[in-house]
């Protein structure tokens, strides 16, 4: 992989496509059993004992604001660590690649408008005719770190 270059896990949430930085990416999981935890925000569903620890997990659909939708044969959970042993995981619809992504084809999210904060924004990748939301992982969960 050239040094102009990165890769990222992309994910389908609804009829568009994320994509995490594969270097914070740690395991994708089937969707697995979830335990709530009481006075938590709603975007955050729950723990999972993901062998023998116990993490977070982050339904993206709730934290942008899309309908809930029934786990389903393609449903996942993308693992992330970012850092400072923070760890997470994230509920998608469906994983749909690895893909690798020239910096030139990273646009900034400068004027991006729509139904999704552009803070959890790091940039939009065009990959041909498509276009991948790239997500910023840290940021995603800011307000639950504390300070």
């Amino acid at each position: 992989m050239a040094a102009n270059q990165k890769q990222y896990v992309v994910f389908r949430i609804d009829n568009d496509e994320y994509g995490a930085d594969i270097n914070k990416v740690t395991i994708i999981e089937r969707m697995m059993t979830i335990t709530r935890v009481p006075k938590t925000p709603p975007y955050i569903k729950g723990v999972i004992n993901l062998r023998g620890e116990v993490l977070p997990v982050m339904d993206l659909r709730t934290r942008f604001g899309l309908p809930e939708k029934e786990a389903d044969d393609s449903t996942r959970i993308v693992m992330v660590d970012i850092g400072n042993n923070i760890s997470y995981g994230i509920i998608v619809d469906a994983v749909v690649e690895v893909l690798q992504v020239e910096d030139t084809a990273i646009e900034s999210v400068t004027g991006f408008s729509g139904n999704i904060n552009v803070d959890y924004i790091s940039g939009v990748a065009k990959s041909g005719e498509r276009l991948i939301t790239l997500l910023n992982l840290e940021r995603l969960i800011s307000e639950l770190i504390p300070a």
